[in-house]
């Protein structure tokens, strides 16, 4: 069977999985008593490990197994939670998503886990702390652990102890130095197919074949010869070292039942729901070629009736060809809409607004298509907020709000990195340790609210902490030692311009630099990131009391509103989100101050920048302007004048890259397609102010 074509469907389910068992371990750390969480986490691993097994990501499968273990004493009260056990569970998640993190890279998922493993298992043998061991019953010895079967195969040999034939689980090892160890495993498959049945076979039948195992390989048999004449046929074969051979009879089944029997009550639940339909629940390792059905797709309506799932996964590379579609549709909408007002027939021009109608309403469907709930990024942060408040021996709880606040998929993708760079400074130099927060009448747990929003076209994310905040006078301190400002402009900023300094490149005012974070160290680049998303990112502080980030972010990238201007016979467009206004100025306004062009602008004085220089555009001369248009932008708090020859007017575009072989071009970060064929190169206005 070619699994590849199942690979992304194992990845994304994986991380599901992945995901879950985070957010449940979290839930159980709060409630350790919870034996429902427990039940959860169970069937999460439990799924994990067949998926695993299936797609032949042994060592995903192995661990996996090994946390069952654990969890299965945790269910049945042979085991009580503590630290030392969530701590081993929670670095064997970690390890599981480098393994599936591998596997999305393109390797093997292989990974060496043996020390997480020898925890593991000195749990289920009690030998983790001083008292009695905790034994617990395994059903066919240890070497048939390895081996799991489906429904349909445990009836089988079910049936078969029933009827009196005889069930053998066999595990069989080859010389070391075989040469030809498929060819051996052959001989012995088919000296075993003359006395009886095999019913499942670890690795599979078309492994073994291909050499794709070490040196064994395990299988349940049905046969009615006995156990020492099953042994002298196997060894009868040429460099066969050894052959375990152990009878499974019907006491031996139990474990392999609990599985089964747990499906069996999982449908009655479900049935009684009033589920008609009752998905197939995968049993040990599901087969590939029949995808799993989420139990939870199916729920009963209002009146009682099922509603079948009205989600379906999509591939990104389609969604991506159909906004390309969609980017040549709305460049034709253009060209039409001015073919239309140069022909000036009405028919014409009706149809023309009637297919600009239905084109924007197919635009906003296109644009949801892509959006995201930011809750794929927050989803990973109560764990890393939890890691972090216990290595620095903090308590902190982190409250989420509006995590099903959506944003591009393209945004998503990159915001990530700088919310958890403002989250690590929240814990380790925003919120004061334990002792701290005591001594100045604060509760001894601190509280960091990570907040999404939605405001016009923009998201709003926002990280605020209740810890000790930021003090004025130690920032300018530093700010004045690393000579980011002067003593005389250091009296003159706000509050809000002195929090403002904590984005300067290397600004750090941390006494000692940990290897988590500074307060600053890495926030011009947080700043950097954010503005390349076309968003910024403020700061605001009371001392004593905690600070707040504030990060604003567009919508989407993809279609932006844009200014179109002329600079003698080129285009280009500056995005709407950066303008403050549009004016003319007259050349005698302009001065020059210190080789510098400047203009006085609501009663302050700003930059002029000439565009046509800056691009070097060929036949433009500003200078023979008496009047010439200027565009005000503004990156934060700064602003800058840009001068060009001609306002086109207002449009919607569509950002396309300059691809591989145009890439780093200075204040130009694409460029789009107009109505009448021309290009024009789409202004980065944050490139321009320093």
């Amino acid at each position: 069977m070619e699994l590849s074509q199942y690979l992304s469907m194992f990845i994304d389910e994986s991380k599901e999985h992945l995901q879950s068992l985070n957010e449940n371990l979290l839930n159980l750390e709060s409630n350790p008593k919870d034996i429902s969480i427990v039940h959860n986490i169970f069937r999460s691993a439990h799924t994990l490990k067949g998926m695993s097994a299936t797609m032949g990501f042994e060592d995903i499968a192995a661990l996996t197994h090994d946390m069952e273990n654990v969890l299965d004493l945790v269910r049945n009260s042979k085991l009580d939670m503590d630290p030392y056990i969530f701590d081993c569970i929670f670095k064997s998640l970690d390890s599981l998503e480098s393994m599936v993190e591998d596997i999305i890279q393109g390797g093997t998922g292989k990974a060496d886990v043996s020390p997480i493993v020898t925890s593991l298992r000195s749990i289920v043998t009690g030998d983790y702390k001083k008292g009695p061991a905790i034994t617990t019953t395994v059903a066919v010895k240890e070497p048939a652990k390895g081996i799991e079967v489906d429904e349909f195969q445990y009836s089988i040999l079910q049936q078969s102890i029933d009827s009196g034939f005889l069930v053998f689980y066999i595990e069989v090892s080859v010389n070391e130095n075989c040469v030809l160890k498929a060819a051996r495993a052959y001989m012995v498959f088919d000296a075993m197919e003359r006395m009886g049945e095999i019913i499942k076979s670890t690795p599979s039948v078309q492994e073994i074949e291909q050499e794709k195992f070490d040196r064994s390989f395990s299988l349940y048999f049905i046969s009615k010869v006995d156990q020492a004449t099953l042994e002298k046929e196997i060894l009868n074969v040429s460099e066969i070292a050894s052959a375990v051979i152990i009878t499974v009879d019907t006491e031996s089944l139990a474990e392999l039942s609990r599985p089964i029997a747990e499906i069996e009550t999982a449908r009655k639940e479900i049935a009684a729901a009033g589920v008609t339909a009752v998905p197939t629940i995968e049993v040990a390792a599901p087969k590939a070629s029949e995808p799993a059905v989420n139990a939870g797709a199916a729920k009963p309506a209002a009146g009682g009736a099922p509603v079948a799932s009205r989600t379906i996964r999509v591939d990104i590379e389609r969604l991506d060809t159909l906004m390309n579609l969609f980017s040549e549709l709305l460049i034709d909408r253009v060209r039409l809409e001015q073919l239309a007002s140069e022909v000036k027939r009405n028919d014409l021009t009706e149809t023309v607004e009637h297919m600009s109608r239905v084109s924007s309403d197919l635009q906003n469907i296109v644009l949801k298509l892509r959006m995201v709930p930011v809750d794929s990024v927050f989803n990973r942060f109560p764990r890393m907020i939890r890691d972090l408040a216990k290595s620095l021996d903090k308590k902190v709880d982190l409250v989420i709000t509006g995590a099903d606040t959506e944003l591009d998929r393209t945004v998503i993708d990159e915001i990530g990195d700088p919310l958890v760079h403002l989250l690590r400074n929240a814990v380790d130099h925003g919120i004061e340790s334990i002792s701290e927060r005591v001594a100045v009448g604060k509760h001894e747990q601190g509280t960091i609210q990570l907040r999404a929003f939605h405001s016009g076209n923009h998201v709003f994310i926002e990280i605020e902490e209740d810890g000790k905040g930021i003090y004025r006078d130690k920032v300018l301190k530093t700010a004045l030692k690393n000579g980011l400002v002067t003593a005389e402009q250091a009296a003159k900023l706000t509050d809000h311009e002195v929090y403002n300094l904590l984005f300067a490149s290397g600004f750090s005012t941390a006494e000692k630099i940990s290897d988590i974070s500074g307060r600053g160290v890495g926030l011009d680049v947080v700043k950097t990131k954010i503005q390349m998303l076309g968003g910024h990112v403020q700061v605001d502080s009371k001392p004593g009391f905690g600070s707040k980030f504030s990060v604003q972010l567009p919508l989407t990238l993809s279609i932006i509103s844009a200014m179109l201007v002329r600079l003698g016979s080129e285009k280009y467009a500056i995005p709407l989100s950066s303008i403050v206004e549009t004016s003319a100025i007259q050349k005698s306004q302009i001065r020059n101050i210190q080789g510098t062009k400047m203009i006085d602008y609501r009663k302050t004085v700003i930059p002029l920048l000439s565009l046509s220089t800056l691009f070097q555009v060929p036949d433009f001369n500003e200078d023979l302007e008496e009047e010439t248009e200027i565009v005000v932008v503004r990156k934060g708090d700064k602003q800058v004048a840009l001068m060009v020859d001609e306002f086109i007017g207002q449009q919607e575009i569509v950002l396309k890259t300059l691809g591989k072989y145009l890439t780093g071009i200075f204040a130009i970060s694409g460029a789009t397609i107009l109505g009448d064929g021309q290009v024009a190169l789409i202004i980065d206005p944050n490139a321009l102010i320093k």
